[in-house]
């Protein structure tokens, strides 16, 4: 599988990375199984998460064979210096390693929540005290807004960031291009969210093929080929999988024919993007 590089940090991740999130709930049996599924197949880059419910237990036992062939990133929603710093030793003993290649600010939505990460008791402290004692390689962070992606940037030279990079919410939301800028200004590791996410869960529909995945991911192959290529199409690191073992193998199956868009199926998917619900939208203020 292609690798990329992750910003300055001289690692290479495989363009299609593993979303932890999918093993929360399963078996101790299927998470060994799609954990090696997605090693054999090229993929070395890991992501989870301690609010991914079971998933931090569930990938412990089923990595631990193939952990220093890996990159392991991991991600805290605490904003204070103890509490992140707690959280960070519970999750390398759920994951049964001494480090963690990449650790991340969870889901950093608002610009309060910003201030806190650097304040005075802030987690960021924690963040840079664990890289001094060796317990993480690289800092980064993941964002769920515009406004609070642009500020983190801004206020510290991260690593990497994790973002949604999606043909929707990049034509119909306005939400992307502009941090996408950022952070190549900065030249850092872009770890693309939502690539499968094809629109919110229509009311009514029936989640039971995929029940912990908040939106309504692409499980047609050739749709699915269309969402990869348009994030991968885009200066990004990797593709992180859905909530879903199910997309995780359709990811497996059409990454190989991930090739770039050509300028009129660019028009195409844009058309398609506007005429599409976002998960996310972007409001520029005056």
């Amino acid at each position: 599988m292609e690798r990329r590089a992750l910003g300055k940090t001289g690692e290479k991740l495989s363009i299609i990375g593993f979303g932890g999130f999918m093993l929360n709930r399963c078996t101790s049996e299927q998470a060994s199984e799609w954990i090696r599924l997605a090693f054999e197949a090229g993929v070395n880059h890991f992501d989870i998460a301690p609010e991914y419910g079971t998933s931090e237990e569930m990938m412990g036992p089923a990595l631990e064979p193939f952990r220093k062939k890996v990159f392991l990133s991991c991600k805290t929603a605490k904003r204070r210096q103890g509490e992140a710093a707690g959280e960070l030793e519970r999750s390398l003993k759920r994951l049964r390693t001494d480090h963690f290649d990449l650790y991340q600010f969870h889901h950093v939505t608002r610009l309060d929540e910003v201030e806190t990460i650097f304040g005075d008791d802030g987690a960021m402290k924690a963040f840079e005290q664990a890289r001094k004692d060796g317990k993480v390689r690289f800092l980064g962070f993941s964002a769920h807004s515009v406004e609070a992606a642009l500020a983190m940037m801004d206020r510290y030279p991260f690593d990497s960031i994790m973002f949604p990079v999606n043909y929707a919410t990049w034509n119909a939301g306005n939400f992307g291009p502009q941090v996408l800028a950022r952070a190549q200004e900065k030249k850092m590791g872009i770890l693309a969210l939502k690539a499968m996410a094809k629109q919110p869960w229509p009311k009514d529909a029936d989640r039971s093929a995929h029940p912990i995945c908040w939106y309504q991911p692409m499980t047609d192959p050739d749709e699915a080929l269309m969402g990869l290529r348009f994030t991968l199409s885009h200066p990004v690191t990797t593709a992180l999988t859905p909530a879903s073992s199910t997309c995780l193998k359709i990811a497996l199956q059409v990454v190989p024919r991930c090739t770039p868009l050509a300028p009129e199926e660019v028009e195409v998917i844009k058309q398609k993007g506007l005429t599409t619900v976002p998960l996310f939208r972007y409001q520029a203020k005056d």
